[in-house]
C-alpha cells in the first residue's frame, strides 16, 4: 500500500474520533487577536540596506502578542537591522486564518521590497489541501510577489511540526503532525529547486510552554524573538549573498 493511500485509509479510520475532535478544540482554543501596532516601518539606522515584506497568516499577523513589536514582524526587522549595520524597511501583510492559496490576495498590498519572508502552512493541513497542491499554490504565491511588488528573494518558513503543538489533544496533534511533516518535505524538495526561492533550516523549541502564547498554538514573545533571529541570520547570511 502507497504512502498517500495509507495516509488516506488511516485518516478513515480516525474520523469518527478525530473530527469530532478537531470541532471541539477549534470552540475551545481562545480566539487570540492579531497583534496591535504598524505594519510597517524601518528598523535600525543608517543608510537604507534592504526591504522587507512578511507575509502570510496568523503567526505572521503576530498572534499570540500584544503588539507588532514583540511579533515576528518587529523582531525580524530588529535582529536584520542588527547584522546588517543598516536600516531595514519592512511591511506586514498577514491575515489570521489563510491558507497558502488565499495569502496569493494578500500581496495586492504590498509595496516593492527585496527580499520577502512567506509564512503559510499550518492552515493547508487544516483544511486538508494536499502537499501537491500546496506547493502549485507556492508557486504561484513566488510569481506574483515577483511580478507585483519586484520581490527578488523569497524565504518559505517551515511548515512546523504539529505533533507539538501543546494545544492540541491527540489523536489529532498525532495526525495533524504527519500531515504537517508532508508539507514540509515537499516544500524542502521544491524549495532547493527554485533559484529564487529559500528554505529557513532550524528547528523551534515547541515543546516548551512557556514559550508559546496561551493557547498552546501560536508562539509567544520568546518564540518570536527566536524565530526572527533565526531569519535575521538565515536572510543576511545566504539570502542577501543572492542579491
Amino acid at each position: 500500500m502507497g504512502i498517500g493511500r495509507m495516509s488516506i485509509t488511516l485518516k478513515l479510520a480516525l474520523a469518527p474520533l478525530v473530527i469530532p475532535q478537531a470541532l471541539l478544540t477549534r470552540r475551545r482554543l481562545p480566539r487570540l487577536p492579531e497583534a496591535a501596532g504598524p505594519r510597517q516601518g524601518t528598523a535600525g539606522r543608517g543608510d537604507l540596506g534592504l526591504s522587507l515584506l512578511i507575509l502570510g497568516d496568523s503567526s505572521a499577523a503576530g498572534v499570540g502578542v500584544d503588539q507588532q513589536h514583540d511579533a515576528l514582524a518587529g523582531q525580524l526587522s530588529r535582529a536584520l537591522a542588527c547584522r546588517l549595520a543598516q536600516r531595514v524597511r519592512w511591511q506586514l501583510c498577514a491575515r489570521s486564518g489563510v491558507t497558502t492559496a488565499q495569502a496569493l490576495a494578500l500581496v495586492g498590498d504590498a509595496r516593492p521590497a527585496d527580499v520577502a519572508v512567506v509564512v503559510t502552512g499550518v492552515n493547508d493541513v487544516v483544511d486538508q489541501v494536499s502537499p501537491a497542491r500546496a506547493l502549485q499554490h507556492r508557486e504561484r504565491l513566488v510569481l506574483a510577489l515577483q511580478q507585483q511588488a519586484g520581490v527578488r528573494q523569497v524565504v518559505m518558513t517551515p511548515v512546523p511540526p504539529m505533533d507539538r503543538f501543546a494545544g492540541l489533544p491527540q489523536p489529532l496533534r498525532w495526525l495533524a503532525g504527519r500531515d504537517a511533516a508532508a508539507h514540509e518535505q515537499a516544500l524542502v524538495r521544491w524549495a532547493r529547486q527554485q533559484a529564487a526561492v529559500s528554505h529557513l533550516p532550524f528547528d523551534l523549541p515547541l515543546d516548551d510552554p512557556a514559550l508559546l502564547a496561551r493557547d498552546g498554538f501560536h508562539p509567544g514573545a520568546p518564540l518570536y524573538r527566536l524565530w526572527g533571529e533565526a531569519l535575521a541570520g538565515h536572510i543576511a547570511g545566504a539570502v542577501c549573498a543572492r542579491l
